[in-house]
């Protein structure tokens, strides 16, 4: 026994949440996403199994997922950037109304029911995914970028949605720059960037907003952040994003696009499973 759980069941959770790692890296690389659609259900049964309260079980598991997230997400911005593929005037006008998201979302998803978010999130993922698989070229807002005016309020809403289901907001700004006439390898690339402040804010917002529930939390838990579980995969993922980046700039485009496709269409049925 550790802390009054068996050791080997511990051990298996801790291969879960390593082997989950090895993808979540992969997404993050290759999509420009955090991988939150796979980290938030891993520690949602992990939770489960060590006994966390259900009222404040998804909120631990959105905050982890955030703080796991930070040096993937760095690692891939890094990558990407090196290869001359990041948008810096983007990266630069969406952070701070990104930041701003993040805190109204932190407080907000502490309230609010957790159908609600999911029920969004599958909505935004199936449009968002049938756009990619069928749409190609045809669906269009521009072939440039907006004023800043609104890429500010999309800035916003991509901090806003991140904290509310615990990933980088990849999934948003790929949609928002692929309309506005951006490849996808340089709308990945952008994306990265902007999840680094997104992740960080988010993760800092999650501790403080679980602060008053410390009680009901695992041991090794600072507010809605899990250490147990940011040790243990954020190391894994973090070393392999870089291989992901080796694939998002070497796939072709549509190639690219069918894949991230497919990917949002598996992630919403899994939060449709979920509601049922």
């Amino acid at each position: 026994m550790l802390l009054g759980y068996p050791i080997d069941e511990l051990v298996w959770l801790a291969c879960l949440i390593a082997g989950a790692g090895i993808l979540v890296g992969i997404l993050a690389g290759l999509f420009g996403i955090g991988g939150g659609a796979i980290i938030v259900p891993v520690l949602y049964e992990v939770f489960r199994a060590l006994g966390v309260p259900e009222d404040v079980r998804m909120q631990l598991c959105i905050g982890t997922s955030l703080a796991i997230i930070v040096p993937t997400t760095v690692r891939s911005y890094i990558a990407h950037k090196k290869k001359g593929a990041v948008i810096p005037d983007v990266v630069r006008v969406w952070a701070l109304p990104a930041v701003i998201g993040v805190v109204i979302g932190s407080i907000t998803a502490t309230f609010a029911p957790a159908a609600v978010f999911k029920i969004a999130f599958v909505i935004f993922a199936v449009f968002i995914s049938v756009r990619m698989l069928f749409g190609g070229d045809r669906l269009s807002l521009g072939q440039q970028l907006p004023g800043r005016p609104l890429q500010c309020v999309f800035g916003f809403i991509t901090g806003l949605f991140s904290s509310l289901v615990g990933v980088s907001g990849g999934a948003v700004s790929n949609a928002v720059l692929t309309l506005y006439g951006q490849p996808m390898q340089r709308a990945v690339a952008t994306s990265s960037g902007v999840g680094v402040p997104i992740t960080i804010a988010g993760t800092i917002g999650y501790i403080l907003a679980g602060w008053p529930h410390m009680a009901q939390l695992p041991p090794f838990s600072i507010g809605f952040v899990s250490l147990i579980g940011f040790v243990l995969m954020a190391p894994v993922s973090s070393f392999t994003a870089s291989y992901g980046v080796r694939l998002a700039h070497w796939l072709p485009r549509r190639r690219l696009e069918i894949a991230f496709g497919i990917l949002l269409m598996v992630v919403a049925l899994r939060f449709i499973v979920s509601l049922i």
